[in-house]
């Protein structure tokens, strides 16, 4: 599975997910923008019958690009507010950050995540960015966080430890901070979506297989069937553009 198809497979995860559901039916739900957050607001709005007028294009703070890559050009739109199942276009998660309350849910993405599960974020702004300013929400209101991030994102080492070091007074570069949010990968989204159990066996390639992981699946005739139709429906996912 290529990244690409990997958030559009979160994506679709994240649509149907059951807290994100209560929060759309009587609450707030905030998908702060990211790359793979930007799918993910196009499959909830999708659902919503309200995606005329949103665009993964500018959807970003922060962004990582190889060698020769380019931007869109396009203007941030902002984050994607939705109260009460409407969307509230033009909002950002400081415009609401005051009035989450416990039931709603922030989706935010992640730089990288540890084995244990752990993810963090890397951060260039110098007041910490969108998750410090969730962080009262988060923890002095009891609003859940979900964490949707692709595979490609897992480190090995431990992620509290290669914060400190990031955090360094004498480092140089984008600070990270850990959090505490559940994710949601290609593994979680399989589960969610078909039954199946999903492991990853490997890892990489070429020729757009960059980042990819190979996934066993596991589970009863149906949920296996279910997830190879799923895993095969994203194969013509174009590449990501920013």
């Amino acid at each position: 599975m290529t990244t690409v198809m990997g958030k559009r497979l979160i994506a679709k995860a994240m649509a149907v997910h059951p807290e994100v559901q209560a929060a759309l039916e009587n609450g707030t739900l905030v998908i702060v923008a990211g790359t793979t957050n930007g799918y993910v607001a196009e499959e909830v709005l999708g659902a919503l019958g309200q995606a005329e007028g949103f665009s993964r294009q500018g959807f970003h703070r922060g962004l990582t690009i190889g060698p020769g890559g380019r931007r869109s050009g396009a203007s941030f739109p902002g984050d994607v507010v939705i109260r009460d199942g409407q969307w509230q276009r033009g909002l950002t998660i400081y415009d609401v950050v005051d009035d989450l309350r416990a039931g709603d849910v922030v989706l935010k993405g992640a730089n990288a995540f540890d084995v244990r599960g752990q993810p963090a974020v890397q951060i260039g702004h110098t007041q910490g960015g969108t998750i410090l300013e969730a962080m009262a929400a988060l923890i002095g209101r009891r609003v859940q966080l979900l964490v949707p991030v692709g595979l490609e994102k897992r480190v090995f080492g431990d992620i509290v430890e290669l914060s400190l070091r990031c955090n360094a007074a004498d480092g140089h570069g984008v600070r990270m901070f850990p959090f505490p949010g559940r994710i949601i990968t290609e593994i979680e989204a399989i589960k969610l979506l078909t039954g199946a159990d999903a492991v990853q066996l490997a890892a990489g390639g070429v020729c757009g297989a960059e980042g990819s992981a190979w996934l066993g699946i596991e589970g009863s005739d149906e949920q296996v069937a279910a997830a190879l139709e799923l895993v095969r429906s994203l194969e013509g996912e174009p590449p990501c553009v920013v």
